[in-house]
């Protein structure tokens, strides 16, 4: 049985702006507004273009926790996204810096190997930029 990650799901205050984000600067696609009024709740995908998409959701009915900007946790702690070459996740990396966006890590090698910063999105989210 052949698995893959379908999606991603993210909570957030303001669906639009995330859309925005990853359209700016992944290129990603932002699929159009799915809401339901009834459950409070409303959602868009933004589909990248090697696949991999993230569904961004809103919600009237529930209260998220809220964690610090960039905090690591037990469980879903970051998302990986491989951009290209080392050039590339050098550029992207300059591009959110200068735009006023948080690069807590990098450019740099890991220890395993990995070519990678470590930004965060609009929400505080921990993004991986990678080479490959």
């Amino acid at each position: 049985m052949p698995v893959r990650i379908e999606h991603i799901a993210l909570w957030t205050a303001d669906v639009d702006r995330l859309a925005v984000f990853y359209e700016s600067y992944f290129g990603a696609r932002a699929g159009p507004r799915y809401r339901n009024a009834e459950k409070g709740f409303e959602s868009r995908f933004v589909a990248f273009a090697g696949g991999a998409r993230l569904e961004l959701m809103r919600t009237t009915t529930l209260t998220p926790s809220a964690l610090p900007r960039g905090a690591q946790r037990m469980g879903l702690t970051h998302v990986a996204l491989a951009v290209g070459s080392e050039a590339e996740v050098d550029q992207l990396t300059r591009r959110l810096r200068t735009d006023g966006y948080e690069v807590l890590d990098g450019p740099r090698r890991t220890g395993d190997g990995y070519y990678e910063s470590v930004v965060l999105d609009p929400d505080g989210n921990r993004l991986e930029l990678t080479a490959g």
